[in-house]
């Protein structure tokens, strides 16, 4: 196979372990490909897609662009539900909406998560968030079967948009103010960003009170306020490397038409985290 090409974009980038992920996967598999990372915006986005060369054969796709992203190819099912995806795969030209596939990993990360923890038929959820990440975890819980619960965030105006966007998807969710008491349910799960998870800090005993796990996107700095309370509790916790690795999985196959073991991701994103807090101590 030819040398190619692929990158995470997004704006901030500078963070992501997905380079780390990827270039392992393609090592595996033995493909002379390589992976990059690009600060994009949803102002440049276009731009950028349309200045790749035939060498690339896709992006990995984070906030602020994963709405923008989904108009810019052919969507699934999945993306055509949400209007949100994290995948673009060239199958001619990049730029040409016709000849590239959007898709959604960021769905099946989510649920291969859940399951690989044991909550492979969760009953109620709290979501934690009102963004495209939030909106992809509610669809995966949709489809593990949760039927209601509810979704959480600073604006009552936007939950409640989310909670009207899902009903679609046959799950009911009753929005709620962040602080808010939260009725009990088994999942609670936050899809803030990094700049959010401070306002968890003075609720987050309250929030993991009733659940049965928690699952926290982020993953750097760890632990966050929430999966410390819920560590105190002694509720199981899943981390956002987690999702990242198992995400990845989907798109190195979308890319490459090859299966890479969760394994390797797993051990890739462990290391490279490392690496990164080593760094720091110095």
């Amino acid at each position: 196979m030819p040398v190619g090409r692929s990158a995470i974009i997004g704006c901030p980038v500078d963070h992501s372990l997905s380079p780390a992920l990827h270039q392992a996967a393609y090592d595996w598999l033995g493909l002379d490909w390589h992976y990059g990372r690009h600060q994009v915006t949803v102002e440049s986005l276009e731009r950028f897609v349309a200045s790749l060369d035939s060498s690339w054969r896709g992006l990995s796709c984070t906030a602020p662009v994963k709405r923008a992203v989904a108009r810019l190819g052919v969507g699934d099912s999945t993306v055509r539900a949400l209007g949100v995806a994290n995948t673009m795969v060239f199958d001619g030209r990049p730029g040409q909406i016709e000849q590239t596939r959007v898709r959604n990993t960021d769905v099946i990360g989510f649920r291969q998560a859940l399951i690989a923890a044991g909550h492979d038929r969760p009953r109620s959820a709290a979501v934690i968030g009102n963004g495209a990440t939030a909106a992809s975890a509610i669809y995966a819980l949709a489809q593990l079967g949760v039927g209601q619960g509810q979704v959480v965030g600073r604006d009552p105006a936007k939950a409640a948009d989310l909670a009207d966007r899902a009903r679609p998807w046959g799950i009911d969710l009753t929005p709620r103010r962040l602080g808010d008491r939260l009725d009990p349910v088994e999942v609670v799960l936050s899809a803030l960003p990094a700049g959010g998870a401070a306002a968890l800090e003075p609720l987050a005993a309250d929030l993991v009170e009733g659940a049965e796990i928690v699952f926290d996107v982020l993953y750097d700095p760890w632990p966050t306020p929430l999966a410390e309370a819920a560590q105190a509790a002694g509720r199981p916790v899943i981390s956002g490397l987690d999702l990242l690795a198992r995400q990845a999985v989907d798109q190195v196959a979308l890319l490459s038409g090859q299966t890479v073991p969760v394994e390797v991701f797993l051990t890739a994103a462990a290391q490279a985290l490392a690496r990164r807090r080593a760094e720091r101590s110095v």
